[in-house]
């Protein structure tokens, strides 16, 4: 079970604009909120991706980049982040093979892809994990305070 402290798996996945986004490309340069969500256009993950949207000014001025990704395709990810002028990437996992990476846990009963948050300083190193499918605002709330704490001076 990965753990705050472990250092983040590496990944290679499409964006919705067609290029490679890969985490270890990050490292040294910024802190990655990558957030796992269920489905593109559904209630919870509309309001959880408009919530990133609309601080993402905030994140950038943290320091940091927010990456979505769920099993969606490359095609319901672009109509997604044009509905709703999403300014950072989603990324399509089909097959699921970074949410098995991250050990992200299927929610009720199985059924449903999770939501999970995962904050990710400048060395790669996971700093937070939030796990919560009903309460997808928070995990933009918290990503943000984390990051709030990772940049002020120790």
């Amino acid at each position: 079970m990965l753990q705050v402290g472990n250092s983040a798996p590496d990944f290679t996945l499409k964006t919705t604009t067609g290029e490679t986004f890969r985490l270890s490309e990050q490292r040294g340069k910024r802190s990655v909120v990558l957030y796992f969500y269920p489905k593109d256009d559904t209630p919870g993950c509309t309001a959880e991706a408009c919530s990133f949207r609309d601080q993402y000014e905030d994140f950038k001025d943290l320091g940091a980049e927010v990456v979505g990704i769920s099993s969606d395709s490359e095609a319901s990810h672009q109509k997604f982040t044009q509905k709703h002028r999403l300014p950072f990437p989603l990324l399509a996992d089909e097959g699921g093979k970074v949410r098995k990476l991250y050990e992200v846990p299927r929610a009720l009963l199985g059924i449903i892809p999770g939501r999970v948050t995962f904050v990710i300083d400048k060395e790669g190193v996971i700093q937070y994990i939030f796990n919560s499918l009903n309460r997808a605002t928070d995990h933009v709330a918290n990503a943000k305070q984390v990051l709030t704490t990772l940049s002020m001076p120790a």
